[in-house]
C-alpha cells in the first residue's frame, strides 16, 4: 500500500495480494483517522460480501473467488471502543463466458457489506477525512453497530 495525504484527503493505492479492509484499518491507525468517508474501485479475485437480515439480526456472508472488478467501493470509517471501525459496501462484477460473443461487456454483479477483498491487480481509494469523531455502539433493537453521537 502506498498513499499520499493532501490536507483532509488521502489518495491510496492498495497493491496486488493485499487485503483492502486490513490495509484501511492499518492506515486509519497510522494517520489517526477518527472519522472519514471512503470511496474507490479496483479488482479482486477473493471477495467476501455480507448481506444483513434484519429479522434474524445477522449477516450471511458469501465468498467470490474468481476475477472481479470492484465497480464501486463506498462507505465510512469511524471508531468503536477507540479502535478504527469500517463500514464499507461494494459492487463487484465479472464477465460471463458469453462475453466473447458480444462486442460489449456482459456480466453479473453482486453487492453487499464488504467483509474482505484481496487485490488481484490494484485498488484505488480516496479517503475524505472529517474533522471530529463519531463513535459506534451496538443496538439491541437492530443488531448493528450504529453511529453514536
Amino acid at each position: 500500500m502506498e498513499y499520499r495525504r493532501f490536507g483532509n484527503k488521502i489518495v491510496v493505492r492498495i497493491d496486488k495480494g493485499e487485503e483492502i479492509c486490513a490495509k484501511l484499518l492499518e492506515l486509519a491507525e497510522r494517520e489517526d483517522i477518527r472519522l472519514a468517508g471512503v470511496y474507490g474501485l479496483g479488482a479482486s479475485n477473493d471477495v467476501t460480501l455480507g448481506v444483513f437480515n434484519p429479522r434474524l439480526k445477522q449477516y450471511k456472508s458469501v465468498r467470490y473467488t474468481t476475477d472481479y472488478e470492484i465497480a464501486s467501493l463506498t462507505g465510512n470509517l469511524s471508531r468503536q471502543d477507540g479502535k478504527p471501525y469500517l463500514h464499507l459496501h461494494a459492487v463487484i462484477g465479472n464477465p460471463t463466458e458469453q462475453q466473447e460473443m458480444h462486442d460489449f461487456p456482459t456480466g453479473v454483479t453482486y453487492s453487499g457489506h464488504l467483509n474482505a477483498a484481496v487485490v488481484s491487480a490494484t485498488c484505488e481509494l480516496v479517503i475524505d477525512v472529517i474533522d471530529g469523531e463519531v463513535g459506534r455502539r451496538f443496538s439491541d433493537e437492530t443488531g448493528l453497530n450504529l453511529y453514536e453521537f
